[in-house]
């Protein structure tokens, strides 16, 4: 699987469709805990007087905009900020918020989803953190589900109509961490390919495409030996949206060829088939544990439109070659081949 080839650059759709939430996925989503009504929406902090450029310690146009609203507005805003980050964090126990301040809003100018980055910080002890309100996307929605059932990590996120909240996911982004600490010395290069093996296949299980170096993050965690690594996916507008099947393998991307080649120095077709076991091991014990949820989300995804015709006929042509399967080639939905795919972890 990890040839000796250079990866290319892989063509994702530059403007990605927006699925709006069925009535089947509301549902769902207020049965498990995660529709509720906000105190502010997408919409009200579009209507910024002004923005000013974010830069970079580098002086480097970072193409997010620190939102500047009007006087009469901005205090309804913050209040209604900090409300929604006591949701997210205290289960919405007002009294949590009321030591916090909104330092700055800022908007995202690239990308589809344009969101927006909201910081908070105690005033007791100068402590800030991060969360984002976006525009809902059912697709985005599949895959902090999926993520949240499948992967080590868990995902706190709630929506409303056409708000989605999402919590700050803390580490070092992939092209940072390619750029600035790939060669630390200190740095245990097997545990760094380790995960990419592991990374790879947890994306390829569950159709979780688009994994360039920007849409993930590494999280360290000093062990009391050496440091342990972990890669955690941050953007999941292209959950099982693309047709074509090497876009749901980060290995293919070349923004992560430098992390393939640790794969290809360190690791023998051994090492990566036993990697690639072992998180196969976690997923089914995962699928497991969260078999009426999974369930109950497939089954709504099945029934979902979150791709187009085309798109759909190209992936399951594609996976069906893959895995020597027939029985992709009679999915109808991106759903029904999701399904179709955490299947084959069974085999």
């Amino acid at each position: 699987m990890y040839g000796p080839e250079q990866p290319e650059k892989q063509k994702i759709s530059k403007k990605k469709i927006f699925f709006p939430v069925n009535k089947d996925l509301r549902q769902y989503l207020t049965y498990y805990g995660r529709h509720i009504e906000l105190p502010v929406k997408y919409d009200d902090l579009t209507h910024f007087a002004t923005a000013v450029p974010v830069y970079d310690k580098n002086n480097k146009d970072t193409l997010w905009e620190t939102a500047l609203y009007n006087p009469t507005d901005t205090q309804h805003i913050h209040e209604g900020l900090k409300q929604i980050y006591s949701i997210l964090k205290t289960e919405g126990q007002s009294r949590v918020h009321r030591h916090l301040h909104v330092e700055k809003v800022d908007y995202c100018t690239f990308g589809n989803s344009n969101p927006f980055r909201i910081k908070i910080v105690n005033n007791f002890n100068d402590n800030y953190d991060y969360f984002y309100i976006k525009k809902v996307d059912a697709s985005r929605i599949y895959g902090l589900e999926l993520e949240h059932i499948l992967s080590p990590s868990r995902i706190n996120y709630f929506v409303d109509v056409a708000t989605l909240v999402e919590e700050h996911i803390a580490g070092i982004p992939g092209d940072q961490f390619i750029t600035s600490y790939l060669n630390n010395s200190e740095f245990n290069k097997v545990r760094i390919a380790k995960e990419l093996v592991k990374f790879n296949y947890r994306c390829f299980v569950r159709l979780l495409g688009d994994m360039r170096s920007y849409n993930y993050v590494f999280d360290i965690t000093p062990d009391f030996e050496e440091v342990q690594f972990r890669i955690r996916a941050i953007d999941f507008d292209q959950q099982s949206y693309e047709g074509r099947k090497n876009l749901y393998l980060p290995q293919f991307f070349k923004e992560n060829y430098p992390l393939v080649q640790l794969v290809q120095q360190f690791l023998s077709k051994e090492n990566i088939e036993q990697y690639q076991q072992e998180e196969k091991s976690l997923l089914i014990r995962r699928t497991k544990a969260a078999r009426k949820q999974l369930n109950a989300l497939l089954d709504t995804m099945a029934h979902d439109t979150t791709s187009t015709p085309e798109k759909v006929i190209q992936l399951r042509e594609e996976l069906a070659e893959h895995y020597e399967e027939s029985s992709f080639k009679s999915c109808n939905s991106m759903g029904e081949i999701v399904r179709s795919s955490l299947d084959q972890i069974y085999k």
